[in-house]
């Protein structure tokens, strides 16, 4: 028996002493890939200075009628996600992607990721660069940062445009999240073996081979960084903080809008009552996945086109 309990102990001690090593090893090799990738990364847009800190903004077009993008949560590089959109709007609108901290090229920020944060620093950004009327337009939770942001700045934004946005009270977001536990997913280099094992996605063909690669490195930079972390942990109060909320009665809304969504079934229900909340309010079912405009991205184009040209905007 004591033999037999000996062999026990010293297997278990055989494994953790395994397991500790392979941890070890990819935290060594996160952190030296880290440091040759940040120089494979090609810089793209520009920098504004906001709080003393760098955001990264990409400004395509030059046409006279403006649309700010603002990408969906933990997006790796939205100036990348967003390429097939902007590429097609950039034909007869100036389009600006804003990359608030902690996403894509932008600096991070140990300033806390309240939705009132976040909205005062993409403010911010735009006035460096001049804009101040504009068709703000967002994926995911940009609909809880766009009913801010429209509150807040009611002589700028001329309309808002969801691309399958989130809503008030949808189910599941006052859950707390792992935070800690993820913080040492990413601290130990596991959230690099995830990507290098599931990809980063991106595989429609609208995507170059440069494009995914380029947004693998930006991920294994930015994937459960601090900031974004932070913005997790934020998620309840700034839902909870949303409920009860709407679009300015006034203000036109167009939102795009995953036709059937697996995990909720009312999905198109909450956006159709958002929608009727304001006097102007169209709902547009799209046949995709949550990323609507990787696969939709000229649908999505041309039905905006249609929609602003009716109102004149």
């Amino acid at each position: 028996m004591k033999k037999f309990v000996k062999r026990v102990l010293l297997g278990v001690a055989a494994v953790c002493t395994v397991v500790a090593l392979a941890l070890v090893s990819t935290t060594v090799v996160h952190a030296v890939a880290s440091g040759i990738e940040s120089g494979r990364i090609e810089q793209y847009g520009q920098k504004v200075d906001v709080d003393g800190r760098q955001m990264n903004v990409l400004v395509a077009g030059d046409a006279a009628d403006t649309i700010v993008l603002l990408p969906g949560s933990g997006t790796a590089s939205p100036v990348l996600d967003f390429q097939p959109l902007v590429d097609d709007l950039a034909r007869d609108h100036r389009v600006i992607v804003v990359e608030p901290f902690g996403y894509g090229l932008s600096d991070g920020t140990d300033r806390e990721r309240t939705t009132e944060n976040v909205v005062a620093e993409v403010h911010a950004a735009l006035q460096e660069l001049g804009v101040d009327r504009y068709i703000l337009m967002g994926h995911s939770i940009a609909g809880i940062y766009g009913l801010e942001f429209a509150e807040r700045y009611p002589d700028e934004v001329m309309a808002f445009v969801g691309i399958d946005t989130s809503v008030p009270g949808q189910p599941g977001m006052d859950e707390e999240f792992p935070t800690g536990l993820f913080a040492a997913v990413r601290n130990l280099g596991l959230m690099r073996v995830i990507t290098a094992i599931g990809g980063v996605g991106y595989d429609e063909p609208v995507y170059t081979d440069e494009a995914r690669e380029q947004i693998t490195l930006i991920s294994n930079r930015n994937s459960l960084s601090p900031t974004y972390l932070n913005e997790m942990d934020h998620f309840g109060s700034n839902f909870g903080n949303a409920l009860g909320t709407s679009f300015p009665e006034q203000l036109p809304l167009l939102l795009f809008v995953e036709a059937d969504n697996a995990n909720n079934g009312d999905w198109m229900g909450l956006h159709e009552r958002q929608a009727a909340e304001v006097s102007d309010g169209t709902v547009i079912p799209v046949n995709g996945e949550h990323y609507l405009h990787h696969t939709h991205a000229a649908e999505i184009a041309q039905d905006f086109r249609e929609w602003q040209l009716a109102r004149s905007l």
